[in-house]
């Protein structure tokens, strides 16, 4: 599989702050590749440092075969950008913006075909102030695929939206890598993650904690699982003792959580079920709360808020 970027040994220090601290990564053609972490985790100052925008203090980097450095020029001509503080001129309309903005690629995608594909018909002679932020967003892809990149760089897409453009935004990432592009994203929502990236680096103080695919990073890391269900009666003595493997069960008055651990040769759900059954306690609203990759992040990152 070919590596669209490799990355060995990117740091970045601003002051006295290590923004990216000696990381090293590839992206593989035509995959979904996202960086996660908490805010100052240095997501951006990566992505910024493979697009050109930024100087690295150390390390190599490839992109495309391009140094960033070095190359930044044929570097935008080649891919799509989106960055997380883009904007545009209040009145300029939609279809002014892609029709500048292909001027600067010597081979432009046809914008009117964009605008069709990206749901944007009905907007073209809107300004951009009066588009909502999915539009909005939409645009800023939209723009991104003008030179028609093998790779696209998207820097927290959907903060902001609410849930229904967020998804639909989703749905024209997804169309994007079928197209055969490659995508670079960086997120804070864990869920955006696990739908649409095929792999994930979750970073930390600016290093890279964790990479592997979503599944992965919740079955390797060992994040335990959870049974729910309610009782009207206390749970008999010895319930917790007879369970097997790690285990922990914590009583919230009438509703009940048993934690176990993944990768167990019985599941949890089988053994919570029959021992319940076995010691004749009438439960109800039984249900399994499987581990996600927002539990990874927690468990890696930590719970505290950061600025």
């Amino acid at each position: 599989m070919d590596n669209i970027i490799r990355v060995e040994g990117l740091r970045k220090i601003y002051g006295s702050t290590i923004a990216v601290d000696d990381i090293s990564f590839d992206v593989h053609e035509g995959e979904i590749f996202g960086m996660v972490g908490p805010n100052g985790a240095g997501k951006t100052t990566t992505i910024e440092c493979l697009e050109g925008l930024r100087k690295p203090d150390k390390g190599t980097l490839r992109v495309l075969g391009i140094d960033p450095r070095s190359e930044s020029q044929t570097l935008r001509e080649c891919t799509g950008m989106q960055l997380q503080q883009s904007n545009l001129p209040d009145r300029m309309k939609v279809w002014e913006a892609l029709d500048l903005y292909a001027s600067f690629y010597p081979k432009a995608a046809d914008w009117n075909v964009l605008i069709s594909q990206l749901g944007l018909e009905e907007k073209r002679n809107t300004a951009f102030a009066k588009l909502s932020g999915g539009q909005k967003q939409r645009l800023f892809i939209a723009l991104a695929l003008l030179p028609q990149p093998k790779l696209i760089f998207l820097d927290e897409l959907t903060t902001g939206l609410d849930p229904q453009a967020r998804h639909a935004i989703w749905e024209l990432v997804r169309q994007v890598q079928s197209k055969g592009t490659t995508v670079m994203l960086t997120t804070h929502f864990m869920e955006e993650a696990e739908r649409l990236c095929d792999r994930v680096a979750i970073l930390d103080h600016g290093r890279i904690v964790a990479l592997d695919t979503p599944e992965g990073l919740v079955r390797n890391l060992g994040v335990e699982e959870r049974i729910v269900f309610t009782i009207r009666s206390a749970l008999p003595a010895g319930f917790s003792e007879a369970l097997s493997g790690e285990t922990r069960v914590e009583v919230q008055g009438e509703r009940v959580v048993v934690h176990g651990k993944n990768g167990r040769q019985t599941p949890l759900v089988s053994e919570v079920v029959n021992l319940l059954g076995a010691q004749g306690i009438q439960f109800s609203d039984l249900r399994t709360e499987q581990p996600t990759l927002e539990d990874v992040f927690l468990n890696l990152t930590g719970r505290e808020m950061r600025e």
